[in-house]
């Protein structure tokens, strides 16, 4: 027998199969929300009529789970498969896309808050934007909605913002019921009442500021955030330096995974 040895290089199976664990979890969850997305478009109709994707003038929230679903879905196949099938170019693919996430998501932070007047404005025009398009679907409805009553504001930075809607402005054209009015999300609600009255809001603008204030939210959405922002600062800033931590901590796993991989195709190169 000769007197030489090779040092064994072996892919650490705890980082094979947590990579694995973890993916495969993030592959659920972007098929759930891939399922809801779909789901949503199918009750509206949308996809026996593609061309009516168009037709919403606001924000459709149904991209936004077609978005984070389709990259949390692609992202969690390539770390699955690339760890269980030890595929270096899945997990290259994985750790760059997850290093290209992360890189836009530290730019988008710095912009926002070097350009924060910018932002403000944009915020402003992507709320009244989604106030004229409130009744053109029942997605965005509910998101305003919600939104109105977490931050217990009505519009952009008034209810005064609602004119923009053909069914809420003030004009002499308007035949609307809901004319000078406001949604039942801007009404102040009364702890007594177990019903929503979805009625509340109606001819509210026509009556004076000081009665407004009895009856409806009267600060806007833009400065309500910005109130909940720093009121939370703290929270939110935790949150996504949890989510940072994790995404480096995934692109460390994957880099750790490649090196052993390309450390066990050596030694059998010179085996």
């Amino acid at each position: 027998m000769s007197g030489k040895h090779f040092n064994a290089h072996e892919v650490g199976c705890c980082i094979k199969y947590f990579i694995f664990g973890f993916n495969i979890i993030f592959w659920l969850l972007g098929v759930a929300f891939l399922s809801v997305a779909l789901w949503a478009w199918s009750e509206k109709g949308v996809l026996s009529n593609i061309s009516s994707i168009t037709d919403l003038g606001g924000f459709d929230p149904v991209w936004l789970f077609l978005v984070v679903g389709g990259v949390m879905f692609v992202l969690g196949f390539a770390g699955c498969i690339g760890a269980l099938r030890e595929n270096s170019f899945l997990l290259k693919f994985f750790s760059v896309f997850l290093g290209i996430i992360f890189f836009l998501e530290l730019t988008a932070g710095v912009l926002a808050f070097v350009f924060k007047d910018w932002i403000k404005d944009q915020l402003k025009f992507f709320i009244n934007n989604n106030i004229r398009a409130y009744r053109d679907d029942i997605d965005l409805q509910n998101l305003i909605d919600f939104t109105q009553e977490y931050w217990e504001c009505c519009g952009a930075f008034g209810p005064a913002d609602w004119n923009l809607n053909i069914y809420f402005n003030c004009t002499d054209t308007n035949l609307s019921r809901e004319k000078c009015g406001v949604p039942f999300s801007c009404c102040t609600k009364d702890p007594a009442e177990d019903v929503i009255n979805t009625q509340c809001g109606y001819d509210i603008r026509a009556k004076g500021d000081s009665e407004q204030k009895t009856f409806i939210y009267t600060k806007g959405c833009v400065p309500q955030f910005e109130k909940w922002l720093q009121e939370n600062l703290t929270v939110v800033a935790g949150i996504f330096i949890g989510i940072a931590l994790l995404q480096i901590f995934g692109i460390c796993l994957a880099q750790n995974l490649l090196s052993d991989i390309e450390a066990v195709r050596e030694s059998c190169l010179f085996t």
